[in-house]
């Protein structure tokens, strides 16, 4: 029961972080924030274990992959995401 608050902790905390290194307005809720941040977390320690490297290394990995996830999600790589962001204003008849 403890490791899953701590998952949920950590979940919540990284992907925090990501959502504020991603630019523009986010669209995602807290719940889908700590998914993206618990699976940040997982590959992000899965990739430094392969590699050898020590916590600090695998924090940093998880919020850099939590924050392209998110970036993902929000539209932010493919110009998708909220509604209306890439219009001109310009009425079409």
């Amino acid at each position: 029961m403890l490791t899953i608050l701590w998952f949920i902790v950590i979940g919540a905390v990284i992907g925090a972080l990501a959502r504020l290194l991603v630019p523009g307005r986010n669209p995602m809720g807290i719940l889908l924030t700590i998914l993206v941040g618990i699976a940040g977390a997982i590959l992000g320690g899965m990739v430094s274990n392969a590699l050898g490297a020590g916590s600090v290394i695998a924090f940093i990995f998880a919020v850099v992959i939590a924050a392209i996830a998110v970036a993902l999600i929000s539209g932010t790589f493919t110009g998708g995401g909220g509604r209306g962001r890439w219009r001109t204003g310009r009425r079409t008849y």
